[in-house]
């Protein structure tokens, strides 16, 4: 992938972060200060459920039916913590909270046995596929995002009493629980949106790291915002660089990020804000360095461990492997142990072999580099594999390169619009003529 592939790949993720980050670090310092900090993660686990519900239903993902869905089941949960939260309780809220979290979460792993692909399901709602988010997708965020945000910035007077003191505000007459519920459900209308690109975890990571490090920064709510919001972007673009440059999972190392800029920022504001300085500078040294080597000997002991283990099963299982197992190699020289294997012909085996592969990645680069050879290789099955991959809705540069490479085998061209969705009429009529082209079913 070249610099200008990997600037289009990078612009929808990042725009999408700016966004993230600066509502959800807002949203995350009335969360704190309320005291509920893990109402998001309940609020994302109930959306991901109403998503998943949907979807079991016939309702595909990432749709508006979808996300209305989700919304619903999310309202009820606004409700239900509206509910919960009153002057006098001997169940704290954030139990409450807890276990809506574990039952919608237990919910979802009950329902996701019954889906296709299930355990894919579930990592793509814990860590979502933010490298990956279409402009569309940014277009829907921003959206309902400024119209909570315009909701928020005009009854902000009431939204941060109610946060800061419950009591003062029902001493000036707010109505605490219409508030509190106002308050939720949008919430709920973020977390709803966002958790579909981002997933659960990252979401939560955006709406907490942020916040925390503004805390410890400055006790003002603009400073308080504005530093979440810059750190926020600058952390989670860190990540996705990183995540695009070494091919690892997004969301986990975005995560992985904020993990390291908490501990840094936790640092040196310890550091700062000591009476002494250099001691303490020198404690927190100490203190990383301890935890260093800690961790470089558990590694170590566990390299120690593995390699013991391993040379033991090889030592068991050697014999039995060279004469079972092992393939028959006589009269093969040297150099044909290196060589790749050859295609599978095109066929029904050709075919099986292809479907397969692409059926195994998950991810939209691999598996437009699949379907693009398969496309050179055997023109039929990779057509049939190009309107898969279209139906999927891929991101814009992968679909616009399958759809020039069909058009390159085609006698003119598909009509194909990656601009539109795929079950848009000139799609559909577009992909009729292909299948009517190869003779596809």
């Amino acid at each position: 992938m070249n610099l200008t592939q990997a600037i289009q790949v990078m612009l929808p993720p990042f725009a999408l972060c700016v966004l993230l980050v600066g509502m959800l670090s807002y949203l995350g310092i009335h969360v704190i200060k309320r005291e509920i900090i893990f109402v998001d993660l309940a609020l994302a686990q109930i959306a991901a459920l109403g998503a998943l519900i949907g979807f079991l239903l016939g309702i595909a993902l990432h749709t508006q039916a979808s996300y209305w869905f989700s919304m619903a089941l999310t309202a009820i949960a606004a409700a239900v913590f509206t509910l919960t939260r009153t002057r006098e309780t001997r169940v704290p809220q954030e139990a409450v909270i807890g276990l809506v979290y574990a039952i919608a979460a237990a919910a979802a792993i009950i329902l996701i046995d019954k889906a296709p692909h299930g355990a894919q399901h579930i990592k793509d709602l814990l860590t979502g596929s933010i490298l990956w988010v279409q402009w569309t997708t940014v277009g829907l965020v921003a959206a309902v995002y400024a119209a909570v945000g315009l909701f928020h910035l005009l009854f902000c007077r009431q939204f941060l009493l109610i946060s800061e003191d419950a009591d003062s505000a029902r001493a000036q007459g707010l109505n605490v629980r219409l508030w509190d519920f106002l308050f939720y459900l949008s919430f709920g209308f973020v977390i709803t949106v966002s958790v579909g690109s981002a997933g659960v975890l990252l979401v939560f990571v955006f709406l907490v790291a942020p916040a925390v490090m503004a805390v410890l920064v400055t006790d003002r709510l603009p400073a308080q915002i504005l530093f979440g919001w810059i750190v926020g972007v600058v952390v989670t673009v860190a990540g996705l660089t990183v995540s695009l440059l070494a091919d690892l999972s997004s969301g986990p190392l975005v995560i992985a990020a904020y993990a390291v800029a908490l501990i840094v920022v936790s640092a040196i504001v310890h550091v700062i804000r000591a009476r002494d300085r250099a001691r303490a500078l020198k404690r927190t040294l100490a203190v990383a360095a301890a935890f260093a080597a800690c961790f470089a000997l558990l590694v170590l002991i566990g390299r120690a461990v593995g390699a013991r283990s391993s040379g033991h099963a090889h030592g068991h299982d050697h014999h039995q492997v060279d004469l079972a197992a092992a393939p028959d190699r006589r009269g093969e020289t040297e150099g044909d142990h290196d060589r790749a294997p050859h295609p599978i012909p095109p066929g029904d085996q050709g075919q099986s072999n292809f479907t397969a592969q692409f059926d195994a990645e998950r991810d939209p680069s691999i598996r437009a580099d699949i379907v693009c050879d398969v496309l050179r290789a055997d023109p039929e099955i990779g057509a049939a594999l190009a309107l898969r991959y279209l139906a999927s809705d891929p991101p814009l540069f992968f679909a616009q390169t399958i759809v020039d490479e069909l058009d390159a085998i085609l006698p003119q061209p598909s009509g194909l619009d990656v601009e539109q969705p795929f079950t848009a009429p000139v799609n559909q009529q577009a992909a009729q003529r292909v299948r009517a082209e190869f003779n596809l079913r």
